[in-house]
This record gives C-alpha cells, sequence and structure tokens, in this order.
C-alpha cells in the first residue's frame, strides 16, 4: 500500500507540474498525453506478443503519439494512413499474426488516444482555464479508483463483477462515488476561493454531476480493460508504476472519463 500512496502522489504532483507549466509551455499537455497513449498501446500489443511484428508494433506506436497533436482533417488522415498500412501489413503478412490480436491492437490505437485526446480539446474548451477542466476529467477517474480502494480494503464484503474483477466491492464503489462528488466540489472551492481569491465562479452542480456520474463511468472504464486482459488471457499490462501495474492500470479509467467530462463541460461549463 506504501508503494500505491507514493506512486499515486508522483503522479499528481506530475499533472500538477503539467497545469502549472500550462501557460508557458502548452505542448507539455500534448506531449504528456501522447507518451500515455503510446505506452498503454505499447502495453496491449507487448501483452499479445505483438513487439516483434514490427509491422504492426511500430505504426501502433506512431499513430498513438501522433493524435494528440492533431485535429480535424489531420486526425481523419493519422487514422487513415494506419489503416492503411495495417491492412497492408495484415495481407502481406497473414500467416505470421492472428486477425484477432491485429483487432484488438487496433482498435485500442483507435479508442485510447482518441478518448486520452479529449483532455486536449478539454483545455481549448476554455483557454483561461481549461486546466482546470483537465484537472478535473483525470481526478473524476483517480478519486474514484482511491475511494473505492480503501473503502473496499476496509469494508469491502460484497462483490461487485467477481468473474471480472474479483477485488472489486459493492462498498468499494460506494466510497467512491461518495469521494469522487466530494473532490470535484472541493476542486471547485479551491479553484474558485483560494486560487482566484472569489474572483472566478464555478459551477458546484456541473462539478457534482462530473464527480457522481462520473464514478460509474470510471468504474465502466476498469472493468472493460479487465475484461480485455480476460478474454486476450493478459495477466498484467505491465508493472511501470509500483503498486498500480503498468500505465494502461492506471489510465484505464481516465480513457473513459475524459470523453465524458469533455461531453458533459461542452453543455454544462465548469467556470462561469
Amino acid at each position: 500500500m506504501k508503494q500505491r500512496v507514493l506512486s499515486g502522489a508522483v503522479l499528481v504532483l506530475f499533472f500538477a507540474a503539467i497545469i502549472l507549466f500550462d501557460q508557458t509551455f502548452p505542448l507539455a499537455l500534448n506531449i504528456a498525453v501522447a507518451f500515455i497513449g503510446a505506452a498503454a498501446v505499447f502495453e496491449i500489443g507487448k501483452a499479445l506478443g505483438l513487439e516483434k511484428k514490427w509491422f504492426i508494433f511500430w505504426p501502433s506506436l506512431a499513430a498513438a503519439a501522433t493524435v494528440p497533436f492533431c485535429s480535424g482533417p489531420y486526425l481523419f488522415l493519422v487514422y487513415a494512413l494506419y489503416t492503411g498500412v495495417i491492412c497492408c501489413a495484415m495481407l502481406a503478412c497473414h500467416g505470421e499474426v492472428s486477425f484477432k490480436d491485429v483487432f484488438v491492437q487496433y482498435s485500442m490505437v483507435v479508442l485510447i488516444p482518441c478518448a486520452l485526446h479529449s483532455l486536449v480539446l478539454l483545455r481549448e474548451l476554455n483557454r483561461a482555464h481549461g486546466m482546470f477542466y483537465v484537472l478535473i476529467a483525470v481526478f473524476t477517474a483517480w478519486a474514484a479508483d482511491v475511494g473505492a480502494f480503501f473503502a473496499g480494503t476496509f469494508f469491502g464484503k460484497h462483490k461487485l463483477c467477481p468473474k471480472i474483477s474479483p477485488k472489486k466491492t459493492v462498498e468499494g464503489a460506494i466510497g467512491g462515488l461518495v469521494l469522487n462528488v466530494c473532490t470535484a466540489l472541493l476542486c471547485g472551492v479551491i479553484f474558485s476561493r483560494v486560487y482566484h481569491l472569489g474572483r472566478v465562479e464555478v459551477h458546484y452542480a456541473t462539478l457534482f454531476l462530473a464527480g457522481f456520474f462520473g464514478t460509474f463511468v470510471s468504474i465502466l472504464g476498469d472493468l472493460s480493460f479487465s475484461l480485455i486482459k480476460r478474454s486476450c488471457h493478459i495477466k498484467d499490462f505491465g508493472q511501470v508504476i509500483p503498486g498500480h501495474g503498468g500505465i494502461l492500470d492506471r489510465f484505464d479509467s481516465v480513457i473513459f472519463t475524459a470523453p465524458f467530462v469533455y461531453l458533459l463541460t461542452c453543455f454544462l461549463p465548469l467556470v462561469g
């Protein structure tokens, strides 16, 4: 547990640094998202045993790392080129790779970078306070995970989805919900009353919705990737982060909450 807490603190500081330096070096967020997306795709490919199939593996990493820097037609162009390369490679080397493994890798290159790209889009929704939006999207996933971990550890009795994720409990989900809502509202108070000294107002109703429904979206993301692991007979995505596993194990929930918070704040802004 000590390793988990320490690694979690390092991740929080990592994102805090990106937020603090956004005005002086805005590409920091794009670079971070590109690194996380490429690392997650790397873990998927390695877990599937595709790292030696360079004609599938390296184009996948290149596409994942490029997406956070693209928008509009350029994003479509990246995926069009990637799709063409993968289809040609699969036709030319159909005896070396299975369609199932290629499809899993391809679908992850579509899902993960596009979902994480929502963090960049969130920042652009409100350039003056966009990093607050990003913070809420990330914390909506992590606070739910932290609350579920501790509540499940100390109070967990009823299994949530024992066949998919045996350690998850109903009590853990409730703990994640409570902590997530409280964290979202507390972030609003700190951002408005402490950081901006009351000169900026936030919409607490939107923060509540982000924390409340974001918990269920976070759980959905976590369970979905657990199911992917079981379906592909993958034990772990990696052990990059002590106490947390691989990059994908830490960001699987963010992959789902980032698009959710983006869509929510398109209609209900966080800052007024």
